[in-house]
């Protein structure tokens, strides 16, 4: 069993940061690609941006040089970095983890989503 769980969203105001985390934990083997996407109310979910375990990173192009996607392989986690946020990248924001458990068994999990709210 493998557990993703995200912190760090909340309200600011445009312009400013916010940093989220999102940490796995349980029977983690490796773990591969790490990444983030958000859920706007009445939109589809979009990925924000991923990060492999050696460090290549993608970003959408609407975050692009303001966001910073980050993680360390030691503690299984995830950082995501925002910066000069606008009120379009208001949502509920996921994290997602490529992981292969001590079984072997490698599938996509999901943390149960950090509201993040930019009031302009």
């Amino acid at each position: 069993q493998v557990q993703l769980v995200e912190s760090g969203g909340g309200l600011v105001q445009a312009g400013g940061s916010l940093r989220l985390s999102c940490a796995a934990s349980g029977s983690i083997f490796n773990i591969y690609v790490m990444g983030w996407y958000r859920q706007a109310p009445g939109k589809q979910r979009e990925l924000v941006a991923d990060i492999t375990s050696g460090g290549s990173t993608n970003y959408a192009d609407s975050v692009k040089g303001r966001f910073t996607i980050s993680r360390d392989n030691a503690k299984n986690t995830v950082y995501l970095q925002m910066n000069s946020l606008k009120p379009e990248d208001t949502a509920v924001y996921y994290c997602n983890a490529d992981v292969m458990a001590v079984t072997l068994s490698r599938r996509g999990y999901w943390g149960q989503g950090t509201q993040v709210t930019v009031s302009s």
